[in-house]
């Protein structure tokens, strides 16, 4: 459902949803370290990348009809691989983030997320072909809201790289990342 969404964002949720009553969620920034190991192909990369991002109300920006829970998320960070040697990455996405609000309690807040965006690494594995790759994600994390304050939050993500077939070599790269982050 959530990719569905953000590759047809003029897609109609119908009534009882926040576009038609006219709840808008408010715009969040925040950052986070990721810490991501490689288990596809190889078991050796370990990267590390500090990320600034914006979460914002999904109807607002697609103007479209959507349920409350939904969100937009844009990302950008800088990073480099800490193991076997220190090389360079940069990555840009997007992802759709759905809250779980339905199991929510004033301590925790749990969503789903989804998306895609590009990726720079200075490493490649064999038949990687490209340095400059797609990057599509998917997680599932947690917030810890606070009342007297901004939040933080806790994610687990698979995370993907490839060049979409753009080189005839294409391996891609698959990783496990660990997300933790504070809004401000």
């Amino acid at each position: 459902m959530i990719i569905g969404m953000c590759l047809f964002p003029g897609t109609s949720r119908g009534e009882g949803s926040a576009a038609s009553t006219g709840d808008r969620v408010p715009d969040r920034f925040g950052m986070s370290l990721d810490i991501a190991n490689t288990y596809d192909p190889e078991h050796d990369i370990s990267f590390a990348i500090v990320k600034g991002f914006g979460l914002f109300d999904y109807g607002k920006v697609w103007h479209q009809d959507r349920p409350k829970e939904l969100c937009f998320k844009v990302e950008g960070g800088l990073g480099a691989t800490f193991r076997p040697k220190t090389l360079a990455v940069a990555s840009l996405g997007m992802l759709a983030l759905y809250y779980v609000d339905r199991i929510a309690t004033p301590q925790l807040r749990s969503y789903f997320e989804a998306g895609i965006g590009v990726i720079y690494t200075d490493f490649r594995v064999k038949g990687q072909g490209l340095r400059f790759n797609f990057n599509p994600q998917l997680g599932i994390g947690v917030e810890l809201p606070r009342k007297n304050g901004p939040g933080s939050f806790v994610a687990l993500r698979l995370h993907h790289l490839s060049n979409g077939n753009l080189y005839h070599d294409n391996r891609g790269v698959n990783s496990l990342v660990l997300q933790v982050g504070r809004f401000f």
